[in-house]
C-alpha cells in the first residue's frame, strides 16, 4: 500500500492545529512534522500537541521530518540527535527522517564519509531502541545528491532501519529520475511528492503526471508500503490542497489498476 499524505512543511506558515485540520478534508491520510517550524528538537510538549491533533483528525503521523546532519563536535551531534529522538517519541513518529551532512558527495573526502557513515549507524541504534526507522533525506547538497553515493552510504552506514527517502533530483528528465527510483529500491521508505520544472519552478502535481505516473507505477509493482508525501504545493496555497490531493490518489489508484 502506498499511503498519500502530506509534510507540514508545504504550510510553514500555519500554526499546528490549523494543519491537520486542513489536511483531513482534503482526503490524505498521514502528516509528516516538521523539524524546523511545527515540531522543534526536544520540545515534547509540542511533539505530543502535534500527535493529539493529528489523531484527532483521523490521520497518522508519518514521520518526523528533522534537519539532523550529523556536523559538529561528538558532543554537539549526540545532543542534537537525543532532541530529535525525544521530540520523534513524543510525536509517535514511526520515521524520523535525517539529512547526510552538507558536504556534495563529489566534495567529499573519504574521511567524512567514514565519519558521517558512524555517527548515521550510531544514531540509527538509539532510534531502533525505540522501534523507529531513519530514512535518509535524497537531496542536492548532501552524500545524498546522487543515486551511487546514497546506495553506498546505506552499505556504509549498514544498518536494517536505516532507508532512503527518494524524490526526484531538479531539473533531471523523467526517464533519469525515474531510473534513480529503480535503482534504490527496495531501500526507500517515503517518497517527497511535488511537481517542478524547470528548476524550482512550482506547478500543479498534474503537468507532470508522466513522471508521478511512472514513479507509483514501479513501486506499485515493487510492492512494499511506503508514504507518498506532498511536500510543495503552487504558492503553499491551502486552497489549491483538495485538488493536489485529488491527483495524488487518483495517481496511486491508476498505478495499483496498472499492474493488475
Amino acid at each position: 500500500m502506498i499511503r498519500p499524505g502530506i509534510c507540514s512543511v508545504t504550510f510553514r506558515h500555519l500554526p499546528i492545529e490549523e494543519i491537520p485540520a486542513v489536511v483531513a478534508p482534503a482526503g490524505l491520510e498521514c502528516i509528516e512534522w516538521a523539524g524546523d517550524v511545527h515540531v522543534p528538537p526536544g520540545d515534547e510538549a509540542t511533539a505530543r500537541r502535534a500527535r493529539e491533533l493529528t489523531e484527532a483528525a483521523g490521520l497518522a503521523v508519518a514521520s518526523y521530518g528533522s534537519y539532523l546532519r550529523f556536523e559538529g563536535t561528538e558532543e554537539e551531534v549526540r545532543a542534537e540527535g537525543a532532541a530529535v529522538l525525544a521530540a520523534a517519541r513524543a510525536l509517535g513518529a514511526p520515521r524520523i527522517r535525517v539529512w547526510a551532512t552538507r558536504v556534495p558527495s563529489t566534495e567529499a573526502s573519504s574521511e567524512q564519509r567514514t565519519e558521517a557513515a558512524r555517527r548515521i549507524a550510531e544514531f540509527a541504534d538509539r532510534a531502533a531502541e525505540h522501534g523507529i526507522e531513519v530514512g535518509l533525506e535524497f537531496h542536492g547538497g548532501t552524500l545524498t545528491d546522487e543515486i551511487g553515493s546514497t546506495l553506498r552510504l546505506l552499505e556504509e552506514i549498514d544498518r536494517e532501519n536505516v532507508r532512503s527517502y527518494w524524490q526526484p533530483h531538479q531539473d533531471m528528465p523523467t526517464a533519469e529520475a525515474l531510473e534513480t527510483l529503480r535503482q534504490v529500491l527496495p531501500r526507500t521508505s517515503t517518497i517527497h511528492v511535488f511537481s517542478w520544472w524547470p528548476g524550482s519552478q512550482r506547478h500543479p502535481l498534474a503537468e507532470r503526471e508522466d513522471l508521478w505516473r511512472g514513479a507509483f507505477e514501479i513501486l506499485a509493482a515493487e510492492g512494499s508500503d511506503r508514504d507518498a508525501l506532498l511536500e510543495f504545493i503552487p504558492g503553499d496555497d491551502p486552497a489549491v490542497l483538495p485538488r493536489e490531493a485529488e491527483t495524488l490518489r487518483t495517481l496511486l489508484t491508476g498505478a495499483r489498476e496498472a499492474i493488475r
